[in-house]
């Protein structure tokens, strides 16, 4: 875990993130103790829209001696190297802590910054998840389980169908599914809908989008081997959809845009682009959010290409550091409940993880009006019913944010060739994994 830890600080300290006031969590070693009246105050930290309003008002109602500080830190970047230095220092972290499902693997190899949840009460919880949710968290000697599941990413194809039908595409939402069945009809339909001249947006935000549904859809693995050692350079599929999302940019398919930051933020309001491989917690949680109600019921939700598939997901983890880990247990138990994730699911689009959740009506017929009514419990739920783990690795976070994204995005720019780009992308990756 130092090493990791190590690592994580330095790459921090290189992006001149600065660990000073602004860095620093409003949670410290006089705060999450106690509220008003003797309340016993917990710190929940999430990064991006865990949709969890409403949750905590429902657990706080439950429990009128826990007050709960939500504390939203932005994007997963962002938070991620603030959570590895508050763990490292001992203090900082909250008392809740969301963890991605990229960067889980790393604390489970070394969980000692963590709470044993089995420790308390977790046991009983296994069955109210799938096998290979629970197990994700499990450290390898099954010991120790350090974090239970939230969402899933189930995969889906988000599109504008105001701007089909200006390109004379199909807009119904099953129409557009048949036509688009695998990732070379998605293509071949982006090049007609390019071809039509009709609409100035790129047909895809960006040729990194590819990335996570098409590897997850195709390889057990994805940056590193089940021993954990990079493969990145070798696993055929990584850059069979390196090339695949090159080529789209190539042939004037993209919006270049550079994901989670202000410039991809501008391209959703501004309507720069037609399509985007959406997980469910992009729909609701980022779709909706960044494209703004002007874009209500212009977008609609069809079939992934190639058939299912996961992307993303993550975790509630008590860190070993609160004061209260009973209470924060409880909080994390609560929001990882049939009611929680139900609760995150209709304000954030998140799918559940728990079996129970999944086979409600309120998310097995949920439908979003945002989207056009597209029945998204359903599509969403069909696209993880045959699904399988890809094992992601402890520095898979790392690899793809800090190094193989900024790459791919560099050539997708015309500021690298492509060979350059992935030859700078594998070496700077087994510098980092060495």
């Amino acid at each position: 875990m130092r090493r990791r830890l190590r690592i994580a600080a330095a790459a921090v300290l290189a992006a001149g993130v600065a660990l000073g006031s602004a860095g620093c969590s409003k949670k410290n070693d006089d705060e999450g103790s106690t509220g008003e009246g003797g309340q016993i105050k917990l710190v929940l930290q999430t990064f991006q829209n865990f949709g969890y309003d409403q949750a905590i008002k429902d657990f706080e109602a439950a429990h009128p001696n826990i007050k709960v500080e939500h504390q939203k830190m932005g994007e997963l970047r962002d938070f991620q190297p603030k959570l590895v230095q508050w763990l490292a220092a001992g203090s900082g972290a909250g008392d809740v802590v969301g963890l991605e499902e990229g960067v889980l693997f790393g604390y489970v190899q070394n969980p000692d910054k963590f709470a044993n949840l089995l420790d308390l009460g977790a046991g009983e919880l296994k069955a109210n998840f799938p096998e290979w949710k629970w197990n994700n968290a499990m450290t390898p000697d099954g010991k120790k389980l350090i974090a239970l599941g939230t969402d899933v990413g189930g995969l889906a194809m988000c599109y504008r169908k105001d701007m089909f039908e200006k390109a004379g595409l199909p807009t119904d939402r099953d129409e557009v599914s048949k036509r688009m069945t695998t990732w070379q009809d998605y293509i071949a339909l982006g090049k007609e809908f390019k071809a039509s001249g009709k609409v100035k947006a790129a047909w895809l935000d960006s040729a990194t989008s590819l990335m996570q549904p098409y590897v997850m859809q195709n390889s057990q693995t994805f940056f590193f081997d089940k021993d954990n050692k990079f493969i990145g350079d070798t696993n055929p599929v990584v850059k069979q959809t390196w090339d695949l999302g090159l080529q789209m940019a190539k042939d004037g398919l993209t919006a270049k845009t550079q994901r989670w930051s202000a410039d991809w933020d501008g391209a959703f309001k501004n309507s720069a682009f037609a399509t985007l491989p959406c997980p469910s917690w992009m729909t609701e949680g980022v779709i909706a959010q960044k494209s703004g109600p002007a874009n209500s019921g212009k977008w609609d939700i069809a079939n992934i290409p190639g058939g299912g598939g996961n992307w993303g997901g993550s975790y509630l983890a008590v860190p070993a550091q609160s004061k209260h880990p009973k209470e924060a247990y409880e909080l994390a138990k609560y929001l990882t409940s049939k009611e929680g994730h139900l609760a995150a699911f209709k304000e954030a689009g998140a799918m559940p993880s728990d079996i129970a959740a999944l086979d409600d009506p309120a998310f097995k017929d949920k439908t979003s009006e945002y989207f056009s009514g597209a029945p998204i419990g359903k599509i969403f739920g069909e696209s993880v019913k045959n699904m399988k783990p890809v094992f992601l690795g402890a520095k898979h976070q790392q690899v793809w944010e800090t190094i193989f994204e900024p790459q791919m995005q560099a050539a997708e720019r015309n500021r690298l060739s492509s060979d350059a780009a992935w030859k700078k992308a594998v070496d700077e990756a087994k510098k980092a994994t060495s």
